[in-house]
């Protein structure tokens, strides 16, 4: 059965594949992961949608996969005015505001395109979309 969700927009959130965080975790030591779930959260401290992690402060060094909607460019709008190392897992979107207004070419920004496509969560299909790593290094 395939999984409606990677070919449609039924849902915003796309949970991080556990291998890539690992990998990541063990390079930045994450403390706050300020978009998650009780289920999915990769980081002892968490946000959930609840909690309402663009109204939070954040602190620490920060994990952000947020949600894929019209949404995203306030995360990543936060994740750069943010005085915190912010690391984003987001859609390669280049030809949007937000990656010119906040990430391209910006000082203390590392990019990081992701080779092929990831798989969220257990689907056995791959994201419709390329993905990449957005690194603020405040």
């Amino acid at each position: 059965m395939i999984n409606k969700g990677l070919f449609t927009s039924n849902t915003p959130e796309w949970e991080t594949p556990q291998d890539l965080f690992d990998e990541l975790n063990k390079e930045f030591n994450f403390t706050l992961d300020v978009c998650a779930t009780k289920k999915n959260a990769k980081c002892k401290k968490y946000y959930t949608k609840d909690d309402n992690g663009l109204d939070k402060d954040w602190d620490g060094v920060i994990w952000c996969n947020p949600p894929y909607g019209r949404e995203i460019s306030a995360w990543v709008e936060k994740a750069y005015v943010s005085l915190c190392k912010t690391v984003m897992l987001i859609p390669a979107r280049t030809d949007t505001k937000y990656f010119h207004n906040y990430i391209y070419n910006k000082p203390n920004t590392e990019i990081r395109f992701i080779k092929g496509r990831l798989k969220f969560s257990n689907s056995k299909n791959s994201a419709p979309f390329p993905s990449m790593l957005v690194i603020f290094n405040q």
